[in-house]
């Protein structure tokens, strides 16, 4: 079965070609190797997958042809307990985190405070006397 529909097929993608774009980027491997949206996947593959910041490792265990429901997907793949402690810390790591409008003092400028920058431009302009 080729790599592209088996990931379609175990929804960690939406279209087939969503798919197909993601294996052209080189974000996933199969086997520890690049690989090409043709490449055919058997069961007992491990795939490696990076899905925005985390990256996934799995392994193949069954195939299919068709896009099924999500527990029929889930039972496609395996998940390794590493690739799963590496997604839950990073979550962790997210949810922990500083927010980063935090960090922003003030925000956008008052209706008063824009007065006041349109005074001061205006009469500003004039000094010069040009």
């Amino acid at each position: 079965m080729r790599l592209d529909k088996w990931l379609w097929a175990a929804r960690f993608y939406k279209t087939r070609s969503l798919a197909t774009d993601e294996i052209g980027k080189g974000r996933i491997s199969v086997n520890a190797q690049s690989a090409k949206p043709s490449r055919e996947v058997r069961p007992g593959d491990c795939i490696e997958l990076r899905q925005g910041p985390v990256l996934r490792t799995i392994t193949v265990v069954a195939l299919s042809e068709m896009r099924g429901p999500a527990p029929v997907a889930q039972a496609l793949y395996a998940e390794t307990a590493e690739s799963i402690a590496l997604r839950e810390k990073a979550a962790r790591e997210r949810r922990e985190s500083v927010e980063p409008s935090l960090a922003i003092e003030q925000g956008r400028p008052t209706k008063r405070d824009r007065r006041k920058l349109a005074d001061w431009n205006r009469w500003s302009a004039s000094v010069d006397g040009e």
